[in-house]
């Protein structure tokens, strides 16, 4: 089956926060929006199948996931990435953001330090801040094209720290950790007793051919001392419905943990999470990723030559995994954050996130989501160009 993800879904009125509240986020509410991490496909209709057929029962009662929903998760990841996994080594979470918070507040307590990789996705900093915790920024070091981490720096700042929040692939920069980078990072947390907490979201997005490795497989060390984050709701473009997963190898770890989400009621659900994994975890699902993929890869590319061609001051990093691209746009020559996100609110009419919400190595980028039809990636490119003409 071919997708058609050229057509435009109206998504306007239909409590959508992408475009009901960007006004709230960026000021105005005539802005193109471009910034919340969902895409504007239409979720594919083999979920939306599989939704009908949960609706058709008739009664929205308690529900239960049944070993299928296991089973299709462990499926996955051995076919998708070689990881082994079994049924009792997955536990439901109320989404990735709320398995770090759970994590955390199980893992450690009131004032412990929490290192993150800044700039990185906002919420691994408010979290932690909003348990109480210290937040220890170590920067990613900046290179010709994208991020990388500075082994040596991280060495530093992980002493004093409890656990470290990781995310791979990384958001904003969408940069594939290598497995020599992540056994680095397994090594160094083992060293000096710190848990990995693995973000892993983005894993079924990599783009170019590569594989996404996941933190648990590098080495003996990672998989004793991590707990996996994973979703296929950014994949399949259904974040609305909270359909997420932890996966625990360490025996010790796995029983404190999900004892503790189990405690606190947090491992039941909505009546449509199972079917959703269930649905996405599939040859018919990969089908469809597959062409979302090289669509996204399309608009990157589209982006990227429009943008050297017509606006060069702007210098997109291009992601090895997501349909998320951290515009450098340092060039352009505002002296301050503030000012260079009221150019693409006030001028270009674009909102899109701002590169300080991300840390402080995140000042002078913006945050665009290209995961929309091309047409609408064009408008923006061609509103961005007026702009600075």
């Amino acid at each position: 089956m071919t997708y058609d993800f050229d057509e435009k879904v109206e998504r306007k009125g239909t409590d959508c926060m992408k475009y009901d509240r960007v006004g709230e986020a960026c000021g105005r509410c005539d802005v193109l929006p471009m910034w919340v991490a969902d895409m504007d496909f239409r979720t594919p209709p083999f979920v939306m199948e599989a939704l009908g057929r949960r609706m058709q029962q008739g009664v929205m009662g308690y529900t239960c996931r049944d070993i299928g929903y296991y089973r299709s998760i462990c499926n996955w990841n051995k076919q998708q990435y070689g990881m082994e996994v079994r049924p009792e080594e997955i536990c439901y979470v109320p989404g990735v953001v709320c398995g770090i918070f759970l994590t955390l507040q199980c893992m450690t307590k009131e004032g412990d330090r929490i290192l993150i990789q800044e700039p990185v996705y906002h919420p691994f900093r408010l979290v932690p801040e909003a348990c109480g915790r210290q937040v220890v920024m170590s920067s990613l070091r900046r290179t010709e094209t994208s991020f990388d981490m500075d082994m040596e720096r991280l060495e530093k700042d992980i002493k004093g720290c409890k656990a470290m929040i990781l995310c791979n692939p990384h958001n904003p920069g969408g940069v594939c950790w290598t497995r020599e980078q992540l056994q680095q990072v397994a090594r160094i947390c083992h060293e000096n007793g710190v848990l990995v907490i693995s973000d892993e979201i983005h894993c079924d997005m990599v783009l170019g051919g590569r594989r996404h490795i996941p933190f648990a497989s590098v080495c003996p060390e990672a998989r004793e001392n991590s707990i996996t984050l994973q979703a296929p709701t950014k994949t399949y473009n259904l974040p609305g419905i909270v359909a997420s997963h932890a996966i625990i190898y360490n025996e010790v770890l796995r029983e404190r943990i999900f004892s503790y989400i189990q405690g606190c009621d947090m491992d039941l659900g909505n009546i449509f999470a199972g079917d959703c994994v269930k649905a996405c975890y599939t040859p018919e699902a990969l089908e469809w990723k597959t062409q979302m993929l090289d669509y996204v890869q399309g608009n990157i590319d589209y982006l990227c030559k429009r943008l050297s061609e017509e606006a060069p001051a702007i210098k997109p990093i291009r992601p090895q995994a997501s349909f998320l691209v951290f515009l450098d746009c340092r060039e352009l020559g505002f002296e301050t954050q503030e000012e260079l996100e009221k150019f693409f609110s006030d001028k270009a009419h674009i909102g899109m996130n701002s590169g300080s919400m991300f840390g402080p190595g995140g000042k002078g980028y913006m945050r665009m989501n290209v995961g929309c039809p091309r047409s609408v990636l064009g408008q923006a490119i061609d509103q961005i160009v007026a702009a600075l003409g």
